[in-house]
């Protein structure tokens, strides 16, 4: 029974070292991740710039005769295409936020003020609210 008792104990220290490991290689996977998007999104923003510039100049090229309005519209579906990018990558750097946020022990709030949840505990996603200083500052920004 003891030695029972000590293999058990064992195989729970083990799990818990796994268990500590994950967390680690989620959380590094997480920030190492977080840098990739930022310059992922920086270089689809100067794209996006670029493309702006060149459906302005085609419009304008068309405007004075110079070129057809398909060269317009080419540039048009560029600029969307470009802007599309942007905002998927913009979304993954968001969700990859939030992933490294629950990796470091975050959880959902119900209500602004109430102390954060477990991050395995279910959520009512309607009843679900933002912390009070963070719908502040979305409203001033």
């Amino acid at each position: 029974n003891l030695n029972l008792a000590h293999v058990q104990k064992r195989i729970e220290i083990a799990n818990y070292e796994k268990a500590i490991q994950s967390a680690f290689r989620e959380v590094s996977d997480g920030l190492a991740a977080r840098g990739t998007y930022d310059q992922q999104i920086a270089a689809l923003e100067r794209n996006e710039h670029a493309q702006q510039r060149r459906f302005d100049l085609s419009d304008l090229r068309y405007k004075n005769g110079v070129d057809s309005y398909l060269s317009v519209l080419t540039a048009q579906t560029d600029l969307y295409s470009a802007q599309q990018s942007l905002i998927s990558a913009r979304l993954a750097r968001w969700t990859n936020l939030v992933d490294l946020y629950r990796a470091l022990g975050g959880g959902w709030l119900q209500r602004a003020g109430e102390t954060p949840r477990a991050p395995d505990t279910p959520v009512d996603y309607d009843k679900a609210a933002a912390p009070a200083h963070a719908a502040a500052t979305a409203m001033d920004g």
